[in-house]
């Protein structure tokens, strides 16, 4: 399984960031870069609660993130 986080900013200047392969991954921050931590958290937490209850198939879940600067 491979997410992605996309980020936008929004009219009133705040950043959205969401994870498409997860349902309900969309997050708020004041930078972009907070908005895109903000998803990799949350995505991170809804894959532990998915493993933890039964809900991931038996499909090899990598996971990449870019190195903090």
């Amino acid at each position: 399984m491979k997410l992605t986080v996309e980020c936008e900013r929004e009219i009133d200047g705040r950043w959205l960031a969401e994870v498409p392969e997860l349902p309900g991954v969309i997050v708020y921050g004041a930078t972009a870069d907070e908005a895109t931590v903000r998803a990799q958290v949350l995505a991170l937490r809804v894959l532990a609660e998915r493993l933890e209850n039964g809900e991931a198939g038996p499909a090899s879940i990598g996971i990449s993130l870019p190195a903090a600067a």
